[in-house]
Order: structure tokens, then C-alpha cells, then sequence
């Protein structure tokens, strides 16, 4: 009877995790994207493809980590073929320097707005694309109504999606799957190399539908995430005589 309870309980979480707009890859795709333990967040340790993700930017230092960060999952999601389209009116980005997270700028379409609030109308046709691979849109102003907008045309096309929104103070409730934040970290330098360290970044994991929330420092050496350690702290006690 136990048992019997068990698989009843785990068909219904696989149900709500479909219910909730959650499904998982088709059988033979290549659904790891090499961040380690920061997958086990995810529904079934799988990271959420084919869905609605957001990533939020407080000042233009988290926007450079925001990108530099998704450059890396782009280098995993475009692995198996396909482009990405890169949605912006302001954008910053330098193209040479994808190369650095492993990713060729001529997989990236880059679409350069001159009106910000055709950015979104934008996203939600390509989103509905099934040829693309993945999109990145940056904005500002994200509603409910407008990312639920944006999951429905994913739905059908698979295609997978990065809200970046830039300068948010006060994030807003939205519809997407994950909401992410971004800020830089200071890299450790090699020992006797000047300069500066590997890229790292504090990644927090705010909300993900049927997940765990969590908190991670990522570092990218080698063309992979390196989840960081924490060191250990060393108290030293002073004797007086």
C-alpha cells in the first residue's frame, strides 16, 4: 500500500511540474549545460530549456556579468547547432570577446533597436522561431501579462529565452520560469601572474517553479563553470607573555 502511495505522489509531482509549464527534453538532446551542483536547483536536476528565463541587473557592472554569464550558457545551448538571436537598443556587448566563453559571434544574430519598447514585441516573434536555438532580450520593464506573452510563444517553438533586465531596483512579479541575479566577483590571480583571474560571479537563483532556490559563486576556466569553494578561515591567536 506504501508503494502503491509513492508512485502516486510522484505521478502528481511530475504532473504539477507539467501543469506549471515544465517539460522535459526530448530523449537524446543534450540537456546539461555544465553547472554542476547548481543543477540540482532544477526540476528533476535538469536545467529548464525551452522556457522563459530571467535575469535581473541592478547597475552596468551586474549587466557586463549578466552577459558574460549567459555567453557561457549559450556556448552549451548552441552545441548541438542552431543561432541565437540577441535583442537589444543599447547594447554593449563586445563580439570578439565571446570567444573567451567558448562561442563563435557569427552563431549570434545581433538585432539592434533604435525604440525600446518594440524590444519585447521583437523577442516574442523570435521566441516563436523554431529554428533559433536560443534568444537574449534586454530591457528594462518586465509585466506579468508580458512574460506570460512570451511562455506562450515558446510553447510550441521549444525556443529558449534570457529576460535581462537592466537597472531593476524592485523586481516586479513575472511569469518566467527561473529568476536569476548576477554580480561580479573578485578573481583569484595565479600565482606569480599578474592581471587579473579567471571571470567569476556571485549567481543566485531567486525563484524556479518546482525547484530550490539557491546561491552559488561560479568561476569559468577551461571553457566550463567551476563552482568556487569557499576557503576556509584561518584564526590565529596571539600569546602575550
Amino acid at each position: 500500500m506504501n508503494a502503491r502511495k509513492e508512485e502516486l505522489i510522484a505521478k502528481l509531482r511530475q504532473d504539477i511540474i507539467a501543469w506549471e509549464g515544465y517539460r522535459p527534453p526530448e530523449a537524446g538532446s543534450n540537456v546539461s549545460l555544465g553547472l554542476g551542483p547548481v543543477e540540482t536547483a532544477f526540476p528533476n536536476s535538469i536545467f529548464p530549456t525551452g522556457t522563459i528565463h530571467e535575469v535581473l541587473s541592478a547597475t552596468p557592472e551586474d549587466t557586463a556579468a549578466c552577459g558574460a554569464f549567459l555567453c557561457g550558457l549559450l556556448s552549451r545551448l548552441l552545441a548541438d547547432g542552431g543561432a541565437c538571436l540577441w535583442i537589444s537598443w543599447s547594447r554593449r556587448i563586445y563580439p570578439p570577446a565571446l570567444k573567451r566563453f567558448g562561442l563563435n559571434a557569427d552563431r549570434i544574430i545581433f538585432v539592434d533597436v533604435p525604440i525600446q519598447k518594440d524590444v519585447l514585441w521583437i523577442a516574442e516573434e523570435a521566441l516563436k522561431c523554431e529554428g533559433v536555438a536560443a534568444v537574449i532580450c534586454e530591457t528594462t520593464a518586465l509585466t506579468f501579462m508580458e512574460s506570460r506573452r512570451l511562455l506562450l510563444a515558446v510553447e510550441t517553438s521549444r525556443v529558449t529565452g534570457f529576460i535581462l533586465r537592466k537597472g531593476v531596483k524592485n523586481a516586479n512579479s513575472t511569469a518566467c520560469t527561473a529568476r536569476w541575479q548576477i554580480r561580479p566577483v573578485r578573481s583569484s590571480l595565479r600565482p606569480g601572474m599578474p592581471g587579473v583571474g579567471h571571470p567569476r560571479w556571485q549567481v543566485d537563483l531567486l525563484k524556479v517553479k518546482n525547484g530550490q532556490p539557491g546561491s552559488w559563486t561560479l568561476e569559468w576556466k577551461n571553457k566550463s563553470f567551476k563552482v568556487v569553494t569557499p576557503q576556509p578561515t584561518i584564526q590565529i591567536q596571539r600569546r602575550y607573555a
